[in-house]
């Protein structure tokens, strides 16, 4: 397969629709010209103009789903590379997601995207249904190995073990979410934390590296929202 044809196709495709106005028809237009670069298309999709997608063939992208102005999908590089965007996902502008090595990154149903949030890795990622990511977070399904001095970082390779975020969790603004790790359903992370570590379900956790502080099933965390308002913010 040739990249360099297909990206030059796409980009000749998406230079000359991509910039389009919503008000100028733009957003039918980009339905119905995607359609032929597309994985796959659902029904009522909102690309609005100068969102850039690379890799078209690996993109797919569900119904009544929305793609503001800025947003970056790259699925390039690899034949099995894939990116699902599932029913009524919202990836608010300048959001910016790499599949970059055999990767599979899933953002499922519902899912709140904030601004400028980046999802990228070697790893698969796994974004659940009704989670909410704030802006500006940061999700890394990738490290770089460093332990020998005499090489330079980029040499000695990186490892994959990849990131599962689990439904209806809330990551505030501003959090990083490192390799390897699972966060489970229910859970919210404060604003700035880094999650390097499994995050169990409910869970409320907060700082660097992220620690469990409550547990939202527990009685005495019913209140929780008045006491914690400088530390989840979205």
């Amino acid at each position: 397969m040739n990249f360099d044809k297909i990206s030059f196709f796409e980009r000749f495709i998406t230079t000359i629709f991509g910039g389009v106005p919503n008000i100028l028809f733009g957003k039918k237009i980009r339905n119905f010209v995607y359609r032929s670069l597309l994985h796959k298309i659902g029904k009522s999709v909102n690309i609005q103009h100068f969102v850039e997608l690379i890799g078209t063939s690996y993109i797919e992208i569900g119904n009544q789903a929305s793609l503001l102005k800025g947003v970056q999908i790259n699925a390039l590089g690899h034949p099995n590379n894939k990116v699902s965007i599932k029913d009524k996902v919202r990836l608010e502008r300048g959001v910016d997601i790499r599949s970059l090595h055999n990767t599979h990154i899933i953002i499922d149903e519902n899912a709140y995207i904030g601004p400028y949030v980046v999802i990228a890795g070697t790893g698969n990622i796994k974004i659940g249904k009704n989670c909410l990511i704030a802006p500006h977070c940061g999700i890394f399904a990738n490290n770089h190995l460093f332990a020998d001095p005499t090489q330079t970082i980029e040499a000695q390779g990186i490892t994959s073990q990849g990131i599962v975020i689990e439904n209806d969790c809330w990551l505030g603004h501003n959090v990083t979410v490192l390799d390897g790790v699972v966060i489970g359903e229910g859970s919210i992370i404060g604003a700035g934390s880094v999650v390097n570590k499994s995050i169990p379900a409910f869970s409320i956790a907060v700082g660097t590296p992220a620690r469990v502080i409550k547990n939202r099933l527990d009685v005495q965390t019913a209140n929780l929202p008045s006491q914690l308002p400088s530390k989840i913010q979205h």
